[in-house]
């Protein structure tokens, strides 16, 4: 499990992008991949999946 923050996220888009504290790299996230409700600066905890363009979030949830 990875933890981050979200540094983009449009509801209207349905997409935005997480920061992994570890490693500082950029992932995708889409809202299919959400559990709950995220926006920008919310610390998340998310894990990998690889996609059809390289790694991206999934089951991302807001670390209270």
């Amino acid at each position: 499990m990875h933890t981050g923050s979200v540094k983009f996220f449009n509801f209207k888009n349905k997409f935005g992008f997480v920061i992994d504290d570890a490693t500082k790299k950029e992932y995708y996230v889409h809202i299919k991949d959400v559990e709950g409700e995220i926006q920008e600066g919310d610390k998340v905890s998310f894990e990998l999946m690889e996609a059809a363009k390289g790694p991206q979030c999934a089951k991302v949830k807001k670390i209270e």
